[in-house]
């Protein structure tokens, strides 16, 4: 059986006999195992005696905000994904019986391969690996943004009305119940946001978070395997995926605020080169892609002041990849502020 510190929030004799229904075959008892950063639901490493591998997500524990955490629509995408040139996990079954777990859970296969996300692992990399990983990063980002949401039955997936208008409401929404203090200057650059956003010219799937630490690549030759966490993921304007990209993507001599900078290592393309190889790969008009990327931002700082409230309310909430701090966030802010500045927004 598993130790109670791995399936704090997983009953192992009900998700052995849920597997059994799916007819899935299990040698002894479940192990199960925390893996990933887990700043939002929560996924465990399942394994059992003959070393079969299995993943399981679940929301986390505590108070969950309307509309977050919702697993269940995220396997419906992941599982939409199945016959697309986007790289994902194969969904193996999702329960919904209080008899299993009180809240859904999601079973997925396990994908081998390249998680880059610590800087162990990034400096762990060659400069030419480094660039692979990120240049296929890009370009699945584009085959993201090229799927036919009538095809693969994602078109009801979320409204079609102007995307900006809906993150700015659902986001500043969010800041608003999970906020752990005022701060005037994400306030005032939320009203800067609502007052220049741009035209949308197009509906695609939108990821939502898609950045490093969010995929997984091929050992070998540093493609993409498999794009992960599409909790976020909606239909919007592709270019807030690309601003969501950039706004993670740190370059050398920039002050991150304690956030993840492995893209400032060396072979890690800059953000101009990533921006040039989506425009090659999509030929989208990329004039309106600064506001994306201080909405980018903005969106980030929202989200990592949620996770760090989401700690705070329930410690065994917190993950491997630690906890954001306020001067952590404050950071993400003023770094906002500076490109929506430079942009005239």
């Amino acid at each position: 059986m598993p130790e109670v510190s791995d399936a704090v929030a997983v009953d192992p004799v009900a998700v052995a006999g849920w597997l059994d229904s799916l007819g899935i075959e299990v040698d002894g008892p479940l192990r199960f195992t925390r893996i990933g950063l887990g700043q939002s639901n929560l996924t465990y490493l399942v394994t059992d005696d003959a070393d079969r591998r299995w993943v399981l997500r679940r929301p986390p524990l505590g108070h969950l905000l309307a509309s977050a955490h919702d697993v269940a629509r995220e396997a419906r995408i992941i599982a939409a994904l199945e016959d697309t040139a986007v790289p994902a996990p194969r969904i193996l079954g999702v329960a919904k019986d209080p008899a299993i777990s009180d809240v859904p859970l999601v079973l997925m296969e396990f994908v081998d391969g390249q998680v880059v996300d610590t800087m162990e692992i990034a400096r762990s990399l060659t400069p030419q690996r480094r660039r692979e990983i990120a240049l296929s990063l890009t370009r699945t980002l584009a085959k993201i943004h090229a799927v036919d949401i009538d095809a693969v039955g994602l078109a009801d997936l979320a409204s079609h009305k102007p995307y900006a208008q809906r993150q700015l409401k659902r986001w500043a929404g969010q800041w608003e119940q999970s906020k752990t203090r005022e701060l005037p200057e994400l306030d005032d650059l939320t009203r800067r946001l609502v007052a220049a956003i741009p035209e949308q010219r197009e509906i695609t799937l939108v990821h939502g978070d898609f950045h490093l630490r969010n995929i997984i690549a091929d050992r070998e030759s540093g493609e993409l395997v498999a794009a992960l966490d599409w909790e976020l993921s909606t239909l919007g304007e592709p270019l807030a995926d690309m601003g969501s990209l950039l706004a993670y993507w740190t370059e050398p001599g920039e002050d991150t605020g304690g956030d993840f900078p492995a893209s400032a290592l060396p072979g890690f393309p800059s953000r101009a080169e990533l921006t040039e190889v989506y425009l090659s790969e999509t030929g989208r008009d990329l004039s309106a892609l600064r506001y994306w990327h201080v909405l980018g931002l903005w969106k980030l700082a929202v989200i990592a002041e949620g996770v760090m409230r989401r700690a705070m309310d329930e410690p065994q909430n917190k993950a491997a990849a630690g906890t954001p701090t306020v001067e952590r966030i404050d950071a993400i802010v003023h770094k906002a502020i500076e490109i929506a500045d430079a942009a005239g927004i």
